[in-house]
């Protein structure tokens, strides 16, 4: 039996995740949709929906993820008012209502299997497990120097270096976690750089742990994101052409000297162990350090605090969040 396991693409932003969701949106059983935001507000906003066994909450569920303007439920081209119907007829968790939208969209494909993309997905794993517990994820890297280059470069970045500098290392620190803990059937790595230099050998080593067969199409993404991406997001630009190794190495240009020995300095031991090679750029300042330091100190305290929070909440759940909607959600509730 093919699957049917959800499968979510996860990296640090510029990491190449986008041109990643769309070759696996080119796939024939395998419908990506662009970036939704749902899931996570969603799954903190919770308790505002009540317990879901009952009719009228999931109707409440269903039109916040379809009327909400910052769901981008609109992105998925669904008709609301029937989304919002099968919801109320839907299995009564959190994460079958977040299913059956992805579902019905890959349903307009006339596909079996869904994904999402979101960079800081790698943030919240734990959470996605608990919603999907069947879920593969891929985790996308790329090197770090290019990611910082390109991030500080995006007009919707609104943080500084130090920031984009904590975004890699905390990607790959998720990373390194999520590798040690998961099943080897539920976590997945792949380099950016591998993937654009030899995309049909990537693309069917990641078809064979997805349990797919390989196709072809997935190695010309640039037929899909014509069509789907608009060309005023210049950012996503590079998806519109055919796939390159072009913009491997490009922070050599892009990052000031500074920042390339902070970036060394600060993601030495990361960057080597995920293959990349180091320069003889001298040591970054202290003042640098610090700063990148400082930063990771505010970032993770905050994720501690998120993370208590919910630890907490978790004993005070009206009801189970895990979808019952795939083949191995529905055996594992039947065993339980």
């Amino acid at each position: 039996m093919q699957s049917d396991r959800p499968i979510f693409v996860i990296g640090c932003p510029r990491s190449g995740t986008t041109m990643l969701q769309l070759m696996l949106h080119s796939h024939a059983r395998i419908a990506v949709p662009p970036e939704t935001r749902f899931v996570v507000p969603g799954y903190y906003r919770r308790f505002t929906f009540g317990d879901l066994r009952l009719e009228v909450n999931r109707r409440r569920l269903g039109r916040w993820i379809a009327d909400d303007r910052d769901t981008r439920f609109r992105e998925l081209k669904l008709d609301g008012d029937r989304f919002v119907e099968d919801v109320v007829a839907g299995p009564p968790t959190l994460g079958s209502a977040f299913g059956i939208a992805f579902r019905s969209y890959a349903a307009r494909y006339g596909k079996p299997r869904w994904g999402d993309k979101r960079p800081s997905y790698y943030h919240q794993v734990d959470m996605l497990l608990r919603l999907f517990p069947d879920a593969q994820f891929v985790h996308l890297i790329r090197d770090g120097r290019d990611c910082v280059a390109s991030l500080k470069e995006m007009p919707w970045y609104n943080k500084d270096v130090f920031h984009a500098v904590n975004n890699w290392a905390e990607a790959i620190d998720f990373g390194r976690r999520h590798a040690k803990r998961l099943p080897a059937d539920s976590y997945y790595e792949l380099r950016y750089e591998d993937l654009t230099a030899a995309p049909e050998a990537e693309l069917s080593r990641l078809c064979a742990y997805l349990g797919e067969d390989y196709d072809p199409a997935m190695a010309e993404p640039y037929h899909l994101a014509r069509l789907t991406i608009p060309r005023q997001r210049s950012w996503h630009g590079g998806t519109h052409g055919e796939v390159t190794t072009a913009r491997s190495g490009a922070w050599k240009e892009r990052l000031e000297p500074w920042e390339v020995s902070l970036c060394e300095t600060v993601l030495a031991g990361r960057l080597v162990a995920c293959g990349y090679e180091l320069t003889d750029a001298p040591k970054a300042g202290k003042d640098h350090v610090a700063a990148v330091e400082a930063v990771a100190g505010r970032r993770r305290r905050a994720r501690r605090r998120q993370e208590v929070r919910d630890r907490i909440n978790r004993f005070r759940e009206p009801g189970p969040v895990a979808a019952r909607l795939t083949t191995r959600q529905l055996s594992e509730l039947t065993r339980a």
